[in-house]
């Protein structure tokens, strides 16, 4: 969205194919994607973010597995400037703790089945893999809670920043 259409006005006058657009570069889920579309107009931000939350919650495992596949590993380069963003902590780690995280991720990915997803903003890149590790201890059921509760903080910020609001 540009300037002009920051906001909540912004994003419920977008055609439904460019909001989809814009859903789907903060989360890769369509049907995550169809559920906040559905609830337009949205009379507040908070209005939109509650409902996200709430699709994300209802999600079945498969669009949460489609959801992590639109996530880079954590310490990974990506083309995704959202992603960059949220990950530049990494990139002032040194390369043990680069290489730490690269064996972390597949010891979790080897443990659980699916990729280490954390709410990475603000953190470095020696804090999310203080937390890979700790996480690694969760059993697998645990987990997957975990990984649900960071996808909706990291789909809020994306959220925040398309409507233009600080993250």
């Amino acid at each position: 969205m540009t300037d002009e259409a920051a906001g909540i006005t912004g994003f419920n006058a977008l055609s439904d194919a460019a909001a989809t657009a814009v859903l789907l570069a903060c989360c890769a889920s369509p049907a995550l994607a169809r559920g906040v579309l559905a609830g337009r107009p949205y009379r507040s931000a908070d209005d939109l973010y509650e409902t996200a939350d709430t699709v994300l919650a209802a999600l079945p495992e498969d669009e949460i597995d489609r959801a992590l596949a639109g996530h880079p590993r954590i310490g990974d380069r990506t083309d995704s400037a959202a992603s960059a963003r949220e990950q530049s902590g990494v990139a002032a780690s040194t390369d043990a703790v680069r290489a730490a995280l690269a064996e972390g991720n597949r010891a979790y990915e080897q443990r659980f089945g699916h990729r280490y997803l954390v709410c990475a903003t603000g953190r470095s890149g020696a804090e999310l893999l203080d937390l890979l590790n700790t996480r690694l201890h969760n059993d697998p059921s645990t987990e997957r809670a975990v990984m649900r509760t960071e996808l909706a903080k990291i789909n809020r910020i994306r959220l925040r920043r398309l409507l233009g609001e600080s993250a």
